[in-house]
């Protein structure tokens, strides 16, 4: 008897670059699911709610990322705890006719962040995040999770960060609302980027002339890498994280909601590196 073929996808705008269907085929592959299928979809706000309609029972799971990841919650049928206190969801179980939201960026990024060692001996603030999005969300989470109940958040809108504050809130952290420049970041040891690589190049040139220098610096982003930011964390001497590792753990824990079993998370490193190889071999060189 053939089995049919089960399907998962990533979603969002834009989409072409996603390494998450490297990363979760690569876990197929590796735990013997060769009937499951995982591709990305372009979509935006506007098209969300149509394409859920669409889906039949075929489907497992999506992953979500910008624009969604708040634009879904209206459209889920419940709600993990930590989607509500974080005011975003990252991964849809499509179940029993039922949309189930949960977030696995927030403990994504504790991973992230141990397989470096930050967290794992106690402390890690003083804490500075850039941005004020969904991602920044989970950051605030991920470190009232490693104990922390006070972090900075520079933004260059504080009126924009009025849902950062209410999840902050929610989540038992005070918030500092700092601007997005080099003088909000004197002091920091953990600094967290959540913003698009280039939108910190202005704080990336501030890092070398820092003093005391920040300890970690954790940017999200992971192609092109090193981005600026990271660059100048490299130069300054600081434990950098990437973004990879977070798309790493975060999408492990999506594997493991949608299929029931652990994650083959060593393969699925070595798929996602050696995907972000391939891209960096296939890039135009820069001019000298």
């Amino acid at each position: 008897m053939e089995r049919r073929n089960i399907r998962a996808a990533v979603l969002g705008s834009p989409i072409g670059h996603s390494l998450s269907p490297a990363l979760h085929s690569a876990a197929y592959a590796a735990l013997g699911l060769t009937w499951w299928r995982y591709e990305a979809i372009e979509c935006d706000e506007s098209r969300l709610s149509p394409l859920l309609d669409s889906f039949g029972p075929d489907w497992a799971g999506l992953s979500l990322t910008m624009p969604l990841k708040r634009a879904v919650l209206p459209l889920l049928d419940r709600l993990d705890p930590l989607v509500t206190e974080v005011g975003a969801a990252n991964t849809v179980l499509l179940a029993a006719e039922q949309r189930l939201g949960y977030n696995t960026d927030v403990a994504g990024m504790v991973r992230a962040l141990g397989a470096y060692g930050v967290g794992t001996a106690g402390h890690v603030g003083p804490v500075l995040i850039l941005g004020g999005g969904a991602t920044a969300c989970a950051a605030v989470a991920a470190m009232r999770d490693l104990g922390e109940r006070s972090v900075a958040v520079a933004v260059r809108e504080p009126v924009r960060a009025a849902a950062l504050i209410l999840a902050a809130e929610r989540l038992g952290v005070t918030v500092q609302l700092r601007p997005f420049d080099s003088a909000s970041l004197p002091g920091a040891r953990l600094i967290i980027s959540t913003v698009p690589a280039a939108a910190a190049d202005d704080i990336a040139r501030a890092l070398a002339g820092l003093r005391p220098r920040p300890r970690v610096v954790f940017d999200v982003s992971y192609y092109p890498w090193p981005s600026a930011l990271g660059r100048a964390a490299q130069h300054a001497g600081a434990v950098v994280v990437d973004g990879f590792e977070l798309l790493l753990q975060q999408a492990a824990l999506q594997v493991e909601l949608m299929t029931g079993r652990p994650a083959a998370v060593a393969e699925m490193r070595a798929a996602g590196r050696t995907e972000l190889g391939r891209r960096a071999q296939m890039a135009p060189k820069a001019k000298r």
